[in-house]
């Protein structure tokens, strides 16, 4: 990080579909460098066809066949990599048939838990613009709710927005031949003003409780986190946590307040997250099924 630069901590999901992970370094020989799996977020716009410079392999596991598409490149370790369901292997050329494979074999499970998420992920993208239409359903604090286009003066919420129940409905002042993107754009004006309102009184409850003061707070749209805090005990809350039940926006909440007093992820930062949210395992797991750039979608 550049010196003058303030330091951030970020709570980062990354393991889910849709996120980079690393998986534990192994070697192929003794002379190899580490390898690293790594995860590229499905790209709804790439077809299946062949990827360039990649060259189709067949293997045959315990647990059935695997395809994959191997390409020899500059780089020093074996990569593999999930993208659009498919795995993608970059290798040096020192690395021979037989070591890449004895690769695939060792990280098998992972790869075929990654290509099943991948491949899931890839069916809700495809379902996702029949969401934001009229009677489509997004999640709200956890919720499914409808969406109903009525023509009206302001979007306005049948129900409690405290506490919504199912069946609930985000009314919004739209004709019934609206476009999907402008009625995305409308239900998410809506739903992020929901969220400053709701993480406000969520971090300050959380603040009066830890005896601890921020500088600033405000919403984040960013893909990859979910929550960060500065040196500058400034705190950023990505605003799709509201999609979320209020189990898990309090654990984010309670991460970031946590950070006001531990700058780290060691033991006493944890101490300091379960003062505040007692229950915080259950929703870190349960956070690690989700990941911002998938919402609405659950």
């Amino acid at each position: 990080m550049p010196s003058g630069e303030p330091r951030q901590l970020s709570l980062f999901d990354s393991q889910v579909p849709g996120a980079r992970t690393t998986a534990p370094t192994v070697p192929t020989a003794d002379t190899s460098p580490d390898i690293a799996p790594r995860i590229s977020p499905p790209n709804r716009s790439t077809p299946a066809p062949e990827m360039p410079g990649y060259r189709r392999h067949a293997l045959h596991l315990p647990d059935g066949p695997l395809d994959y598409a191997l390409r020899r490149s500059r780089r020093r370790t074996i990569g593999l990599t999930i993208r659009d369901a498919r795995l993608l292997i970059q290798a040096p050329s020192w690395a021979t048939r037989t070591q890449i494979e004895e690769v695939i074999h060792e990280k098998s499970r992972w790869i075929r838990d990654k290509l099943k998420s991948s491949q899931e992920r890839l069916t809700l993208l495809a379902l996702q613009d029949t969401q934001w239409r009229a009677g489509g359903r997004i999640p709200y604090l956890g919720v499914m709710i409808a969406l109903q286009l009525d023509g009206a003066q302001d979007a306005w919420f049948d129900g409690d927005s405290r506490h919504p129940a199912a069946g609930d409905c985000l009314r919004l002042p739209l004709p019934g031949d609206t476009e999907t993107s402008r009625i995305q754009e409308r239900a998410q004006a809506w739903l992020q003003a929901r969220a400053t309102e709701d993480f406000e009184c969520r971090l300050r409850d959380a603040l009066d409780r830890a005896g601890q003061q921020i500088d600033s707070w405000r919403l984040s749209g960013a893909q990859g986190r979910w929550g960060s805090c500065t040196s500058q005990r400034r705190i950023h809350l990505n605003w799709r946590l509201i999609h979320l039940p209020p189990a898990l926006i309090d654990y984010v909440v309670a991460h970031e307040v946590a950070h006001l007093k531990e700058m780290n992820h060691g033991p006493a930062f944890w101490r300091e997250v379960e003062a505040l949210c007692p229950d915080f395992k259950q929703a870190r797991d349960a956070l690690a099924q989700h990941h911002p750039a998938s919402l609405p979608l659950f």
